[in-house]
């Protein structure tokens, strides 16, 4: 049956009806969609994990029991996950094991645009990418073939543009695959130094068993148009050339993208005057050429960053572009914000209005970072905000100490700040971590997490009481505050800030875009008793603006949280009930 699917939702199909058991990942654009189209099949065990690490560990762990596994991530979440990816290459798999990754050129949301094909070859794990949603179900059931074939796990490489668009596909029927034995084989699963020692020549043969396969496979096809250009490219930018040249350019579009064929890309060559490598980010496939002896064009015509359009590759040649202008230069730009009645908008006000040092972490509290709150000062990675702030203190002493946060979200927390709050008990600072809860894993998209009492499912899970954890870490002092109040919040922060040991502050109220959560009558503003102070506009709500020289508030967007009130100081916003 033929049905119009976006790429994550075709690659979950793939696992479908390849068989596979088991999936677990942790959310992260543009990767999260995989594993919400995985769960809706009662066929296939879904779960979201703590990290990515973890994820692709119990992947592992349900490989070695002899099911075919997967786990999905995007591609900073494979950084997390590159301790188990390295040696997994040499321990190889039982039943299939594929690992999804999700890159994003032009950091669309992520901190940064690495490109994921360098944790391939480092780990010499083959990685397949496709170019369409058809492709995404294609190259997903085959990745379980190649997986058991060659005894590796096998690395699908999405990017935004192919996990997010739209395009059609054939689906087929579940492929049950009874699971393999598991045998124990110590020299195998055991990575100690005697064992590994004797798996790495394992892992150099089957790099050439696979490069051999990727000569003729069917992921790798040339397009022969009888041009004297030939373009080699694969993925996203595939999509472009082909806008852009349609049958006037020889193309190899290659789909297997490491390791990378060496015969076929010479006698494509052969056969043109020119070569031209497209590729998005960094410079893998032109690289490649130049090593095997062909003459290629690249990077001199193209940048290594951000993403490629249609525009791009018809500058880069000289032609007219008119077809792919860009839509109306003037519309204006829309930069995202925290939504009207987040629950984090209180805390960062009072950081902000007190001139406090923020470490930052992942989510969209990150937003916090915007005009006119500016309330953060650094933002690294998943956990990185606990981390920092102990070696930030470590480094000025009581010069930091009492006017330093780190701040953190729940699900964040559990992926990666544990063990940096440990270490702050551990090795003494007087820092204060800000737990901010809303009840949800927010900026991917509102998935379950351990603190959430629910599981992937929606079913009901065991919930991590956050401060019993982490008093049981080593951290006496505890408070929980409302958001909303900001005299309770800018007490606590200031109350803890002042204290010579370790504290955490649990910011809790849940996300106001939650199903369950109730809002109030939308605020309003009585005109006669404002005096357009603009107060209310440090909020960076964006149900407030002003007009007339007066606050206005939407109230179509408005909630009622009443934060904004407790800032006038002449009564002029009122509840929407008066």
């Amino acid at each position: 049956m033929k049905e119009i699917m976006i790429g994550n939702g075709a690659v979950a199909r793939g696992l479908y009806e390849a068989g596979c058991d088991i999936i677990s990942s942790y959310p992260g654009t543009p990767s999260t969609e995989i594993t919400e189209f995985a769960a809706k099949y009662e066929d296939i065990y879904c779960e979201w994990a703590p990290n990515e690490k973890v994820a692709m560990e119990v992947a592992f762990g349900a490989s070695l029991a002899g099911k075919r596994s997967c786990c999905a991530m995007k591609h900073v979440g494979l950084n997390v996950a590159a301790d188990p990816l390295y040696t997994l290459s040499y321990t190889g798999v039982n039943g299939g094991m594929v690992i999804c990754v999700a890159d994003d050129p032009g950091m669309h949301s992520s901190q940064n645009e690495q490109d994921s094909r360098h944790h391939a070859i480092a780990s010499k794990v083959p990685m397949l990418e496709p170019a369409d949603s058809a492709e995404s179900l294609l190259f997903a059931k085959e990745a379980f073939e190649i997986s058991e074939k060659f005894d590796t796990p096998v690395i699908l490489r999405m990017c935004t543009r192919i996990a997010h668009s739209q395009s059609i596909v054939e689906t087929g029927e579940r492929k049950e695959i009874a699971a393999k034995p598991y045998e124990k084989n110590p020299s195998k699963f055991i990575m100690m130094p005697g064992n590994a020692k004797k798996r790495h020549p394992f892992v150099e043969e089957r790099t050439k068993r696979l490069s051999e396969f990727s000569e003729d496979c069917v992921f790798n096809k040339v397009e022969e148009n009888g041009a004297e250009l030939g373009i080699i490219t694969s993925g996203t930018s595939y999509q472009y050339v082909k806008e852009v040249f349609g049958d006037k350019a020889n193309i190899l579009k290659l789909g297997m993208v490491n390791p990378l064929p060496v015969e076929i890309i010479k006698d494509f060559a052969s056969k043109v005057k020119r070569v031209v490598v497209i590729e998005e980010l960094d410079s893998i496939i032109e690289t490649h050429c130049r090593n095997i002896g062909i003459e290629v064009e690249g990077k001199e015509l193209f940048s290594c960053v951000g993403e490629f359009s249609q525009r791009t590759i018809a500058e880069a040649f000289g032609f007219e572009a008119k077809e792919f202008d860009k839509a109306d230069s003037d519309i204006p730009i829309r930069p995202p914000v925290l939504c009207a009645g987040c629950p984090h908008r209180g805390i960062f006000y009072c950081l902000s209005k007190n001139k406090i040092t923020v470490h930052g972490d992942i989510g969209c509290y990150t937003l916090g970072a915007q005009a006119p709150l500016t309330a953060m000062d650094s933002t690294l990675c998943m956990g990185a905000s606990v981390s920092g702030i102990h070696g930030f203190n470590k480094a000025l002493g009581k010069e930091s100490e009492q006017k330093t946060v780190a701040v953190i979200g729940d699900s964040t927390f559990i992926h990666s700040g544990i063990t940096g709050l440990i270490n702050i008990a551990y090795n003494a600072t007087n820092s204060t971590v800000i737990i901010l809860d809303n009840s949800i894993t927010g900026m991917t998209g509102h998935q379950q997490n351990p603190t959430t009492g629910y599981n992937l499912k929606g079913d009901p899970a065991s919930k991590i009481d956050l401060e019993t954890l982490c008093r049981a870490v080593g951290i006496n002092r505890v408070t929980v505050v409302d958001p909303y109040n900001l005299k309770e919040c800018e007490e606590a922060i200031k109350r803890e800030l002042a204290v010579e040991e370790p504290s955490v502050i649990i910011s809790r109220r849940p996300c106001v875009l939650l199903k369950y959560v109730k809002t109030k009558a939308p605020l309003t503003v009585n005109a006669d008793k404002c005096k357009g102070c603009k107060k209310c506009m440090k909020l960076g709500c964006p149900a407030i603006r002003i007009q007339n020289k007066k606050a206005n508030i939407d109230t179509t967007l408005c909630v009622g949280c009443d934060v904004c009130s407790q800032l006038c100081s002449f009564d002029a916003i009122e509840s929407g009930d008066c």
